[in-house]
């Protein structure tokens, strides 16, 4: 009696050197591009919070409003003064070892908009269904990866 064994074979990866060169430029540029990316994000947004030029000081005064002695009309520019310190910071690559963390916790702080103001992040009420505002607050997390990766790449 005859046995036939089937052997699975994996096919070999073939890389082209198009490809390879990308993979090249990734590894060399890409945490740095992050970084600057990132940076120019924060003080972009800071800029215009401290000019009471943004479109959303209102709403972020609204999500800490509740906290007693925090009114928007300090907060908002306090918080843009803030960001375009970490942004400067970032795109000088100075202090990661302290600005990634706080970047972290500001970021996750963001959510707090999600709790406070759900009439104002969810379209009626529906968890799913997310408004201008609640994209605003969502499309953090993206941000918060940034902060993820770029604080494992960190050195020493």
């Amino acid at each position: 009696m005859t046995t036939q064994q089937t052997v699975l074979v994996e096919p070999k990866e073939t890389t082209s050197r198009t490809e390879e060169f990308f993979q090249r430029l990734a590894r060399r540029y890409g945490a740095t591009a992050l970084r600057v990316s990132l940076a120019i994000t924060f003080l972009w947004f800071g800029a215009l919070k401290i000019t009471n030029d943004t479109p959303v000081g209102d709403f972020v005064a609204s999500t800490v409003d509740w906290i007693p002695g925090v009114t928007g009309s300090w907060f908002v520019p306090f918080l843009g003064v803030v960001e375009v310190l970490l942004g400067t910071a970032l795109l000088f690559g100075r202090g990661a070892r302290i600005v990634l963390p706080l970047l972290f916790a500001h970021l996750s702080g963001t959510f707090l908009a999600l709790v406070t103001q759900p009439d104002v992040t969810f379209q009626d009420g529906n968890l799913l269904m997310l408004t201008t505002e609640g994209e605003f607050v969502v499309k953090n997390l993206i941000l918060l990866s940034a902060v993820l990766v770029l604080y494992g790449r960190r050195r020493g």
